[in-house]
């Protein structure tokens, strides 16, 4: 099955945000290497984008997941960031480890970016392209930055951002879980805001969908209808690429 999606609901009973997710194949690969996660006893929120083919990257989005949904839950978000940071870091370790036994020292593994909430006070981490965009009074900004080739050069003031698509090496990343024996996650914080509504997502979206698209399409409207109208824009285009998306609303 290419698609599935978790309806509207809380996170737990004492949660102030509503939450929904949606996942597909795409219009072109046969398989889906994509992985997502809301974790209904805290407030935890996680988008993987796998690398290496089918039953490898896979196999490394799904682990991810797998091993953020066993994180327990903490009343200080500090303590959340050590536990997903470390959790991540156990994950590289063991995706090293199985690529060199079972799959000929093949690199196994996926891109992954993850947002955390106590109360209103929000963190993110993340390794590689999946991103995430935040919806305030009307405007979007994107509060990850990619580890990625492109990204490099944008820094370096050799590209131009609205160029970065279409780059050659636009589908390059510098950083993910799995690919090296040290892993460096990036973070950020923010603080939430009242009918604030967070885009956690693969790149198989932002490849085919502008962020004017994404803000037209997260303004008025609830959580489901977002991952919905998104993912059937989103089809409606190329879509070459596995499309993941989170929809989270304070």
């Amino acid at each position: 099955m290419n698609e599935s999606t978790i309806p509207k609901h809380m996170n737990s009973p004492n949660s102030n945000w509503q939450s929904a997710q949606i996942t597909h194949a795409g219009n072109v690969r046969p398989y889906n290497e994509d992985a997502c996660l809301i974790k209904d006893d805290l407030d935890l929120w996680s988008v993987a984008d796998g690398m290496g083919g089918h039953e490898a990257g896979d196999v490394a989005s799904q682990m991810i997941m797998a091993r953020l949904a066993e994180i327990q839950p903490s009343e200080d978000l500090a303590t959340l960031v050590d536990r997903i940071d470390d959790t991540l870091i156990n994950v590289n370790n063991e995706l090293r480890k199985l690529g060199r036994e079972k799959y000929n020292n093949r690199t196994i593994g996926s891109t992954v970016v993850s947002m955390c909430a106590v109360d209103d006070n929000i963190a993110f981490l993340w390794a590689g392209d999946s991103r995430v965009y935040r919806i305030r009074e009307h405007k979007i900004q994107q509060l990850t930055r990619d580890h990625s080739e492109v990204q490099n050069l944008i820094d370096q003031g050799l590209l131009k951002a609205e160029e970065a698509e279409h780059h050659p090496a636009a589908n390059v990343i510098t950083r993910a879980i799995g690919a090296s024996d040290d892993l460096y996650l990036s973070t950020a914080v923010d603080k939430s805001q009242a009918d604030d509504v967070y885009i956690l997502c693969s790149d198989g979206l932002y490849r085919d969908i502008t962020e004017n698209e994404i803000l037209r399409l997260a303004n008025n409207l609830n959580v489901d209808e977002v991952c919905q109208k998104l993912m059937a824009l989103a089809l409606s285009r190329e879509a070459k690429d596995n499309i993941t998306i989170i929809a989270t609303k304070y």
